[in-house]
C-alpha cells in the first residue's frame, strides 16, 4: 500500500527579536568645510550591512548616515551641509532559538543633531530593531494511496494557499529632471530628499510589473550664491523577472527605497540643467497560488483492517488581497511661527504604525505620522528653519472573513501629503495613506502518516448482528456509521433511500452488514 503525497510549501516567520540601542558621538566638522554656526535640518538613515546568528544572540553592524543642513558662521551667513556616518554593532538577545534566517522585521531612527561649537556636533540617535527567524516550511500532504484491495476513502477538498516562489530581488531607477526655465542654474547641491510614493506592483507571465513614483526635493545654490529649490514628482515604471508567476495569483511586496544619487548633468546647450535621478528599489516578494486540493482524511477496507497513524499538519487558505486607502486632514495651530513663516518649501512624512488589532469588521491599524516641513523665515540672517511635529491616525482596513488566528502582512506606507500654509501661525495636513494587505487563514488538520495493514478478525465480524437498527445521535456522519459496522455509506443510502450524505439527529435507520449486505 503506497501512499501518494504532494509536497506544499508555505512562509513562516517565527518569534520577534527586538531591542533599542542610543548611538551618541561628537562628530567633528571636516577641514573643507565652513564653520557651523546654526543647524537648520539633519537626518540620520540605518544602513544594516550585516545579520548574523550567534548562538542566543543576533549580531547587527551597519552605520549611521547622516547629513545635516547649516548656516556658516563666519563672514556673510551663507547655507552649507555636510554629511558623515558612524558605525555601529548591537547585540540583540534571543530567547528561544528558532529555525530559519534572521531578518529585519522592523526599523525606527529617532536622530538629532545638535551644536557643541563652531567645529563639532552632537549626534545622537535612539534605534528600534526588530527581527524574526524566516523560512520555508514543508507540509508533505497525502492525497491518495494505491492498493491492490478495495478501500473506502474518505477526501476532504480545501482551497489551499501555497508559496510558489519567494525571493528578494532590485529594480534599478533611472530618470532625468530639466530644471524649469523660471528657476536658476545648479551651482552646489546642498540637501536631497527623495521619497518614493504610490508603488503598485502586478503580476505578469514571468514577471512582477513594477510602477511608482519618486518626489524629488532638491535643495541648491546657483552659481552665483543664491539658495534656490526644486520639488518634483518623477514616475518610474519597469518589470523585474520572476520565474513561474502568472497574472492568475496572488502576491505580496515589501518594497522600500536604497540609496539614491542625484547628480549634475549639462543639457544641450552645456548649461547645468539636469538632474539625474540613480537608484534602487529593493523589492521583498512573495507569489502565492490557490489551488483546490483534495486531501485523504481517512481510509479503511472491508477485506483488510487498515490502522492509519495521524499527525497534526497546518495549512493556509486565503481571505483577501487588498490595497486600500485613507485620507487624513488635520489643521494645526502653531503659536510659535507666530509672523515668523513666509513661505513653505518642502514637506515631509513617515509613518509608524505602533498597533495592529483584528476586529470583527476587518484590521485596525493605529499609529503616527511624523511631520515636518522646510519653510521661509521671516528674517535674513537665518531665511530657513524647520518645524516637526506628529499625528496620530486610526484606521480600519475592512474585511468580512476575519477571524483571531488568521496570519496577516501588511504594509502601509504615505501616498500623498502637502502642508499648506493657512495663516501666520496656521497650517493645514492633508494625507492620503496606503495599506497592502495580505490575509490568511490558518487551519489545522490530522494528515495520514502511514497505514498498518492487518487481517481482519473474522471470528469477531461473525459475532456482530447483521442488521442494526441505528437512532442517528448528535455528530453521527454516515462515513463513521459506515466504519464502525463493517459495511460503506453508500450501502446505507441506498437500504434507508437516502439522497443525501447527512443525516439527522433522532432520524432512525437500517444498517446492513456488509457480509449480509443487499449491496
Amino acid at each position: 500500500m503506497e501512499l501518494v503525497k504532494k509536497m506544499l510549501h508555505f512562509n513562516d516567520m517565527g518569534k520577534k527579536a527586538a531591542a533599542q540601542f542610543f548611538i551618541d558621538e561628537d562628530y567633528n566638522v571636516p577641514d573643507a568645510k565652513n564653520d557651523v554656526g546654526r543647524i537648520i535640518l539633519s537626518e540620520g538613515k540605518l544602513r544594516v550591512e550585516d545579520v548574523r546568528h550567534m548562538e542566543n544572540y543576533l549580531k547587527i553592524s551597519g552605520r549611521l548616515i547622516f547629513s545635516i543642513l547649516y548656516v556658516t558662521e563666519e563672514g556673510e551667513k551663507r547655507i552649507s551641509s555636510l554629511e558623515g556616518k558612524v558605525p555601529f554593532e548591537e547585540m540583540i538577545y534571543i530567547e528561544e532559538q528558532e529555525e530559519g534566517r534572521y531578518q529585519l522585521t522592523d526599523m525606527q531612527v529617532e536622530f538629532t543633531a545638535s551644536l557643541v561649537h563652531s567645529r563639532k556636533i552632537s549626534i545622537k540617535a535612539v534605534i528600534d530593531l526588530a527581527a524574526a527567524p524566516e523560512g520555508l516550511r514543508d507540509e508533505e500532504t497525502v492525497v491518495d494511496i494505491n492498493t491492490d484491495i478495495p478501500v473506502c476513502k474518505k477526501y476532504r477538498k480545501e482551497n489551499l494557499l501555497k508559496l510558489q516562489a519567494s525571493k528578494k530581488d532590485t529594480y534599478r531607477i533611472k530618470e532625468e529632471i530639466r530644471i524649469p526655465g523660471a528657476k536658476e542654474n545648479v551651482g552646489t547641491i546642498l540637501w536631497t530628499d527623495i521619497t518614493g510614493r504610490k508603488l503598485d506592483t502586478r503580476l505578469e507571465d514571468g514577471a512582477l510589473g513594477v510602477q511608482g513614483e519618486l518626489l524629488v526635493f532638491v535643495f541648491y545654490e546657483s552659481a552665483e550664491g543664491k539658495p534656490d529649490w526644486l520639488e518634483q514628482t518623477v514616475p518610474y515604471e519597469g518589470r523585474v523577472e520572476l520565474s513561474g508567476a502568472d497574472n492568475s495569483m496572488y502576491h505580496h511586496v515589501i518594497g522600500s527605497l536604497g540609496d539614491v544619487n542625484v547628480d549634475l548633468r549639462m543639457d544641450e546647450d552645456g548649461e547645468p540643467r539636469i538632474l539625474g535621478i540613480e537608484g534602487t528599489l529593493d523589492l521583498k516578494i512573495a507569489v502565492y497560488e490557490e489551488e483546490e486540493t483534495e486531501l485523504l482524511e481517512d481510509v479503511y477496507s472491508l477485506q483488510k483492517k487498515l490502522t492509519p497513524s495521524f499527525r497534526q499538519s497546518r495549512y493556509e487558505s486565503m481571505i483577501m488581497q487588498n490595497h486600500s486607502k485613507c485620507k487624513l486632514t488635520e489643521q494645526l495651530s502653531l503659536p510659535e511661527l507666530q509672523n515668523d513663516i513666509l513661505q513653505i518649501c518642502h514637506s515631509k512624512g513617515a509613518l509608524q504604525p505602533e498597533s495592529y488589532r483584528i476586529e470583527a469588521d476587518g484590521i485596525r491599524a493605529e499609529g503616527i505620522i511624523h511631520i515636518s516641513f522646510l519653510y521661509v523665515k521671516a528674517s535674513d540672517e537665518a531665511p530657513f528653519d524647520v518645524w516637526q511635529g506628529m499625528i496620530p491616525f486610526s484606521y480600519l482596513i475592512e474585511s468580512n472573513e476575519t477571524e483571531p488566528g488568521m496570519k496577516y502582512d501588511v504594509e502601509p506606507g504615505i501616498e500623498q501629503l502637502s502642508v499648506t500654509l493657512l495663516g501666520s501661525n496656521q497650517v493645514e495636513v492633508k494625507a492620503v495613506l496606503f495599506f497592502q494587505s495580505f490575509l490568511r487563514r490558518v487551519f489545522d488538520m490530522k494528515t495520514i502518516e502511514r497505514i498498518d495493514v492487518n487481517e481482519i478478525d473474522k471470528k469477531e465480524l461473525e459475532k456482530r448482528p447483521g442488521i442494526i437498527g441505528y437512532t442517528v445521535k448528535k455528530g453521527d456522519t454516515l462515513w463513521d456509521l459506515a466504519k464502525h459496522y463493517n459495511t460503506t455509506a453508500e450501502g446505507i443510502k441506498e437500504v434507508n433511500n437516502l439522497s443525501k450524505e447527512e443525516v439527522r439527529e433522532g432520524e432512525k435507520i437500517l444498517i446492513f452488514k456488509e457480509s449480509t449486505s443487499i449491496l
